[in-house]
């Protein structure tokens, strides 16, 4: 019998998507840290988002940023300001793609993972908050390129810093929850 493969998300990718977004608007909405910089924040939400998109990879990584975003922007300001969101998407896949070889599930968070995970996510800051956020805000919003990139150096720079820290220890948590792999032993 030949059965066709699924596409689509799964129901455990679906629950966590939601669960995802609801607890990342929830961080985003009421634990940015102002920096003096127009419209620009630490985000620990980005710490969160490192978790989820280590866990269940790009896609969900993406959604939650992306619907997490719209919705945060939709509830705090009455309208979205679509290139950041575009930006947040980007950072949840990309975080999400280059996590998934950490195999945060392994139960095992070594030296050299915090290492490419902390080069990934800084990566990651400067492609969203570098190049994505500040092109999409003058191509279409038109804001004078200075301002934007401005606020674009000062967001990849602090939320870089902010992922290495919290997400860092997030994930360094989470993966002390998990069973090691090949860690059980048989027993005569």
């Amino acid at each position: 019998m030949h059965m066709q493969k699924k596409k689509g998300l799964s129901t455990k990718a679906v629950v966590a998507t939601g669960i995802g977004t609801a607890v990342f608007i929830i961080l985003f909405k009421f634990l940015a840290i102002p920096t003096g910089i127009a419209n620009t924040q630490i985000n620990v939400a980005q710490a969160w988002l490192s978790l989820i998109a280590s866990i269940f990879g790009p896609l969900v990584g993406g959604l939650v940023a992306f619907i997490g975003h719209a919705l945060n922007d939709g509830i705090s300001y009455g309208s979205i300001w679509w290139s950041w969101v575009i930006a947040d998407g980007a950072f949840g896949v990309l975080i999400g793609f280059f996590a998934r070889y950490l195999h945060v599930t392994s139960g095992t968070f070594t030296t050299k993972k915090i290492i490419g995970f902390n080069i990934a996510q800084i990566v990651s800051n400067i492609i969203a908050w570098l190049i994505i956020a500040p092109l999409g805000d003058i191509f279409i919003y038109s804001e004078p390129a200075a301002k934007v990139f401005t606020q674009g150096v000062v967001s990849a720079s602090l939320n870089s810093i902010s992922t290495a820290v919290l997400g860092t220890a997030i994930i360094a948590i989470y993966t002390r929850t998990q069973t090691k792999k090949d860690s059980l032993e048989y027993e005569a």
